[in-house]
């Protein structure tokens, strides 16, 4: 009778946990699928090696040991075949803009874009006279995330990611086929005409810069060099040539 008594207690007011629950607890874990996959995706964003301007200069700050952006498991990768974010920081020129493209087709998907700093959303400070800064890098690739300043910080960097994480954790793959780009970027043609160029070289041989002028030998004094004395009396014979 004792012993049924402690028994029944241990059931009705248990100490401890009932082992069954415990056992569970450790070795079953209940998720979707949705949420596993965009954790696994949230928690390894490896991020291109990418840069063209001065914005390069703080993303290079974030990899250091200061910011430590490695705690966001963020592997910074050298292949776009092996990274799925590209941080486009600094200005995208008319002439960088297919390199960009190529690039962001070679990542594989999912892949997400940052657009880092002012010049790489609106042109920047080259939005005015540049005649060959591109006036928002979402004209060539999406984006997901703007991220403003000149240049941010590395801590707005970080703000970034954790904003971007968020976005991956909203996402269903029952949703991706709807909201998927079809066109990921577009061209546009320009009214610019080419001109002649300037610096050629050609003025190097030029004759003014090989022999000074007559007239300006003849004012100092010097003596009229030989080629120069035939020019002048060809001319003389000849005017009209």
């Amino acid at each position: 009778m004792v012993l049924e008594t402690n028994s029944k207690q241990d059931i009705i007011n248990p100490i401890e946990r009932p082992q069954v629950t415990q056992q569970l607890s450790e070795n079953i874990i209940l998720t979707t699928v949705d949420d596993l996959y965009n954790w696994a995706r949230l928690s390894s964003l490896w991020p291109l090696l990418f840069g063209t301007a001065c914005c390069f200069i703080e993303f290079a700050a974030l990899i250091g040991s200061r910011f430590d952006f490695d705690r966001f498991g963020l592997i910074p990768r050298s292949s776009p075949r092996q990274a799925d974010l590209i941080i486009t920081a600094g200005t995208i020129t008319m002439k960088m803009a297919p390199q960009l493209v190529r690039l962001y087709e070679q990542m594989p998907e999912p892949k997400y874009v940052i657009a880092m700093g002012a010049c790489t959303i609106t042109g920047g400070m080259f939005s005015v006279d540049s005649p060959t800064a591109v006036r928002g890098v979402d004209k060539l690739i999406p984006v997901d995330v703007y991220l403003p300043g000149c240049p941010p910080r590395p801590e707005a960097i970080v703000d970034a990611i954790i904003k971007l994480r968020k976005k991956i954790a909203d996402n269903s793959m029952q949703e991706r086929g709807l909201v998927k780009q079809t066109h990921r970027y577009y061209s546009t043609t320009h009214s610019m005409r080419p001109v002649e160029q300037i610096l050629t070289g050609k003025y190097l041989q030029s004759g003014t810069r090989e022999t000074p002028p007559q007239q300006l030998t003849e004012a100092m004094g010097m003596p009229v060099p030989p080629a120069l004395m035939t020019s002048k009396s060809q001319k003389e014979v000849n005017p009209g040539g």
